[in-house]
């Protein structure tokens, strides 16, 4: 069950999306945990490799102060030099001779941020100062050799590069993923979700209709292990299977009144991936699924966005019902049922909110006056898998 302020914020989310179109800004169903360290570097006036010469005996054991020597300089030659000495402020371990990242700011008074390094991670550090301006796709290849990595800070970092990059430069090294490894680490019960969603999104793009079997059987299983990241695990089914994988989508999540909000939800969100991005099955073939959770006054208005944004008018008349019937209990109902009129060009949806301002008149102005006339999206162009 879901409180009323969450669904409020959903909504107003979900409006925002409908109003301004969506974003293609980062892999689809991953997060980024922090920043990497590319984009750090990429906002420090200076970055460097630098060696210990003091240990935990010798540093200034007040303030964490400990002398550093510059041996290279990634980023801000103009400001220090190899051979330089400075002095950081670091609360962790240290020893004399010890490598770090040193990150600094305000180059007239510079003040550096620390971070240990092995010399596995100092190599790495190296290879992305030198790829910094390539391609996304190009740089992901050095970062998909990391996704696993023992080494936890190079294989968060590698993961954060993934989750921070747009889908369609994530496509363009299908050609490079492991299929038989990504299976291996989607099957693993102890895959962190977030790691499963990104592996899920990688074998849609390398995957075929050989592991749909696999993948049905995690969307039926009652295991929470195989069930985590469900978004992503729907969203890769219906790449793989393309409409005709719909039916089964629909039976278990939209159409199926006693799944639950959060399976629910996580459905509609791969479908709205497939509507802005997926490129696989044709939005009219979508909305079909969607209208199943106007039967579900409860959830209607999570989808009544994506049926304005894909200009689908059909159904304007089920629309306007779900605001006649909407009570205390799914009155949020009304304001994005007011705006998919709003955006409908046909007559009837004029004539239709003439006559649900009569009804509720509160509901019709706060659409008018919080929401600008919702622009429905451009066409995705399918391509071939």
């Amino acid at each position: 069950m879901t409180t009323l302020k969450t669904r409020v914020l959903v909504g107003v989310l979900v409006l925002g999306t409908l109003v301004a179109g969506p974003v293609a800004s980062a892999c689809p169903f991953c997060s980024a945990v922090s920043q990497t360290l590319r984009q750090e570097m990429e906002v420090m006036d200076a970055v460097v490799v630098a060696t210990a010469l003091q240990s935990d005996l010798t540093r200034n054991a007040d303030t964490g102060q400990i002398k550093m020597r510059i041996e290279t300089v990634l980023k801000g030659g103009e400001h220090v030099e190899a051979g330089q000495e400075v002095t950081a402020v670091y609360f962790g371990d240290a020893a004399k001779g010890r490598r770090f990242m040193l990150s600094g700011v305000d180059p007239r008074d510079m003040q550096w941020s620390c971070l240990p390094l092995t010399p596995k991670s100092e190599k790495y550090l190296e290879k992305i100062t030198q790829l910094a301006d390539k391609e996304p796709s190009e740089r992901l290849l050095f970062y998909y050799e990391y996704l696993q990595d023992e080494d936890s800070m190079l294989s968060r970092d590698a993961y954060d590069e993934f989750a921070s990059t747009p889908y369609d430069e994530i496509q363009k090294i299908k050609s490079a993923l492991d299929h038989d490894t990504l299976v291996t680490w989607i099957q693993d019960p102890e895959m962190s979700p977030d790691r499963k969603r990104m592996y899920l999104t990688l074998l849609g793009i390398c995957g075929d209709q050989e592991d749909l079997p696999m993948l049905e059987s995690m969307l039926k299983s009652t295991q929470k292990s195989s069930r985590s990241g469900l978004d992503a695990l729907i969203a890769c089914y219906l790449t793989l299977a393309g409409e005709q994988g719909l039916p089964v989508i629909d039976e278990l999540f939209l159409e199926n009144k006693q799944a639950s909000y959060a399976d629910t939800y996580a459905a509609i969100m791969a479908v709205r991936f497939h509507g802005s991005e997926g490129g696989v099955i044709a939005r009219s073939a979508l909305v079909q699924s969607l209208h199943h959770i106007l039967d579900r006054p409860d959830l209607a208005d999570l989808v009544i966005p994506d049926l304005a944004r894909w200009k689908d008018w059909s159904q304007i008349d089920r629309i306007k019902q779900l605001f006649l019937d909407a009570d205390a209990e799914n009155n949020w109902v009304r304001v994005p049922a007011v705006n998919y009129l709003r955006a409908c060009p046909k007559p009837e949806a004029a004539e239709a909110i003439e006559e649900l301002e009569k009804v509720d008149p509160d509901s019709v102005r706060r659409a008018n006056t919080f929401f600008a006339v919702p622009k429905p999206s451009a066409e995705v162009k399918a391509v071939k898998q």
